[in-house]
């Protein structure tokens, strides 16, 4: 049997999941997800375990690029100690350097397993809706403050 507490903690482990990919911090990154967790990020960026899909996120989302995630609209079913979501994603991403943003929608699928520790993602991917693409260049007036969150 499960209750809305559990509902309750699988969002706030989703909004940490995003927060910890944003901040750049890592540790907290690691923590949401099991051992074993899966990753499909598209045809391209596939990962199988923790450690494979942490290490991609270090170094390609590193202090040079910036970014914000967004979800909202939760459908989760939780059935015993192991429940799947689905979510709305908005997203942003910042390279600077290379004058490049990108943002762009998707829909969340994951997959959670209720631990010892409390609920871990066990399976995450998306499907996009659209993916829009830029240089910075087309906004002469573009300029980017980083605050005291981002992990650098």
């Amino acid at each position: 049997m499960w209750s809305m507490d559990d509902v309750e903690a699988i969002k706030l482990l989703k909004y940490r999941y995003l927060r910890a990919l944003d901040t750049k911090d890592w540790e907290v990154f690691e923590g949401t997800l099991t051992e074993d967790v899966t990753g499909d990020y598209g045809s391209s960026l596939a990962f199988t375990n923790r450690g494979e899909l942490v290490d991609f996120m270090r170094t390609s989302v590193g202090p040079a690029v910036i970014t914000e995630h967004r979800v909202d609209h939760p459908e989760i079913d939780v059935e015993g100690d192991e429940a799947t979501g689905r979510w709305y994603l908005q997203d942003r991403v910042m390279v600077p350097d290379f004058k490049f943003m990108l943002f762009g929608a998707a829909f969340y699928s994951d997959r959670y397993r209720k631990t010892d520790a409390g609920w871990r993602i066990c399976a995450t991917g998306y499907d996009r809706t659209y993916e829009a693409k830029l240089s910075l260049d087309d906004l002469p007036s573009f300029a980017l403050d980083v605050g005291p969150a981002i992990r650098i």
